[in-house]
């Protein structure tokens, strides 16, 4: 599977509130399929299944077979994957925004000048 048809089904998976909340429950701990249909009694068992299925397709759960029981577990990698695609570079720009105006407000960095500024600081001067 490509990057992109495994990023589709990441974004069709988070995309349901049903599946949002399985993750959800899955993230404080490993349930079976049976626990996760008493946490969400208004769908039936078929439904959930099936939601299920679509976050297995997004490799986003994983189930291990204990006996009759179906122990589903999440997988945060590809939430983790896009999150350093989508919103690490831009947390790294930020923090870095961050870290340079506390140093100015230190003292120990002189601000970075910009057109703007210089041209007030031209027009004080006068």
């Amino acid at each position: 599977m490509s990057t992109d048809d495994q990023d589709d089904a990441l974004f069709k998976a988070l995309g349901h509130r049903a599946r949002r909340r399985i993750l959800d429950a899955l993230k404080a701990e490993p349930r079976t399929t049976g626990m996760l249909c008493e946490l969400m009694p208004e769908l039936d068992r078929c439904t959930v299944m099936q939601h299920l299925k679509v976050l297995e397709e997004a490799a986003l759960v994983v189930f291990e077979r204990r006996g009759r029981e179906r122990w589903n577990h999440l997988d945060a990698l590809p939430i983790h994957g896009i999150h350093e695609r989508w919103i690490g570079p831009y947390a790294a720009y930020a923090a870095s925004l961050l870290s340079r105006l506390k140093r100015m407000s230190e003292g120990e960095c002189a601000p970075v000048s910009t057109p703007a500024t210089k041209d007030t600081e031209d027009a004080g001067s006068r």
